[in-house]
C-alpha cells in the first residue's frame, strides 16, 4: 500500500500500490525501470502485481506467478484489477490484470502463502561454481568493450555483477552456450526480499548475447516460483536456453542468496532479438 517513510527503498517506493477513489488498486509506475524507449522491465512489473495480490490476501509472501505479456508496458498511472480465488490456512489464489491508459497490459495468476527461511530437505540444485563478486565484471562504454550494456534505467536500479566465465561477449568473444550467470542486488542497499527475487527473475541479459546475438527478447509468457525467504547481501542469478528456434527463445532461471539456499526459480518464453 502507500509508501509513506521518506528512507523507504526506491524499489518499495515505486512498486507501491494504492487505493483509488474508485476502491480499487493503482499504481504510478516509474520510468526508471525501462529496458528500453518507454518499455518497462518484466520483473519489475511483477513486483508491482503481487503487491496488488498481497493487498486482497490473507498471506504474506507471492510464491508462484504465471504473467502473460500482452504487450509492452510503459511508465505511468495503471490500474490493477485483483479477482480473488480460493483460499485456505496455507494458500490463496488471484488473477490481476495490469492496465495502463490504453487498456490491459499484463494478465498474472497469482499464488500466496507464507515462506520461511528453513533449510531444504533435499535439493537437486546446489549453486554453479561462480567467480566471487569482486572478480565479476560488468561492461561498461570504456573503450575496451566490444558490446557494452545499454544505458536503461534497469541497469542502474539493480547491480549487477557477470560472472567473466559467462560475459565473453562483451569482449567480442561469445560462446557457445546460451547460458548468463551474475551477481545481483538492488542499487539503492534494501536486502532481498520475495518481491525482490520476481524483479531477479527477469533481470540478467538475454541469454543469446552469449552466443552474440544481441537486441531486445520481449517476454512473452513468465513463470515464477519463490522457494524460501533469502538471507542479506548478493543474490546469484542463473539463466539457461534449452533452445533457441524459429523467432523463440526460452530461459531458466534459477537464483541462490548468499549462503548458497536455492530461493527463487522462473521459466519465461520470449521472441528473438530482431
Amino acid at each position: 500500500m502507500p509508501q509513506t517513510d521518506p528512507a523507504v527503498s526506491v524499489f518499495d517506493a515505486t512498486t507501491a500500490v494504492t487505493r483509488s477513489d474508485g476502491g480499487g488498486l493503482a499504481a504510478d509506475l516509474d520510468p526508471g525501470w525501462d529496458v528500453g524507449p518507454g518499455v518497462l522491465n518484466g520483473g519489475y512489473l511483477l513486483a508491482v502485481v503481487a503487491r496488488a495480490a498481497l493487498v486482497e490476501s490473507p498471506h504474506a509472501h507471492p510464491v508462484a506467478l504465471s504473467a502473460s505479456f500482452l504487450r509492452a508496458t510503459g511508465p505511468g498511472r495503471a490500474a490493477l484489477a485483483v479477482t480473488p480465488g480460493p483460499a485456505g490456512r496455507t494458500l490463496a489464489h488471484s488473477a490481476v490484470v495490469l492496465a495502463g491508459a490504453d487498456g490491459p497490459t499484463l494478465s498474472v495468476q497469482v499464488t500466496t502463502a507464507t515462506l520461511t527461511d528453513e533449510p531444504p530437505a533435499y535439493s537437486a540444485a546446489p549453486p554453479p561454481e561462480a567467480s566471487p563478486v569482486e572478480r565479476c565484471v560488468w561492461p561498461v562504454d570504456d573503450g575496451t568493450v566490444v558490446h557494452p550494456m545499454p544505458e536503461v534505467g534497469l541497469r542502474k536500479r539493480v547491480e549487477t555483477r557477470l560472472d567473466p566465465a559467462t560475459a565473453g561477449w562483451a569482449t567480442g568473444r561469445p560462446g557457445h552456450e546460451p547460458v548468463m550467470r551474475g551477481w545481483v542486488r538492488l542499487a539503492d542497499g534494501r536486502d532481498p526480499d520475495p518481491l525482490a527475487l520476481l524483479l531477479f527473475a527477469d533481470v540478467l541479459p538475454p541469454t543469446s548475447w552469449a552466443m552474440g546475438r544481441f537486441g531486445w527478447a520481449p517476454t512473452v509468457q513468465l513463470q515464477v516460483l519463490v522457494r524460501a525467504l533469502p538471507a542479506p547481501g548478493w543474490c546469484l542469478a542463473e539463466s539457461r536456453a534449452s533452445e533457441i528456434a524459429g523467432g523463440w527463445l526460452d530461459e531458466d532461471y534459477r537464483i541462490w542468496d548468499a549462503t548458497g539456499r536455492l530461493v527463487a526459480q522462473s521459466r519465461q518464453l520470449a521472441r528473438m532479438p530482431r
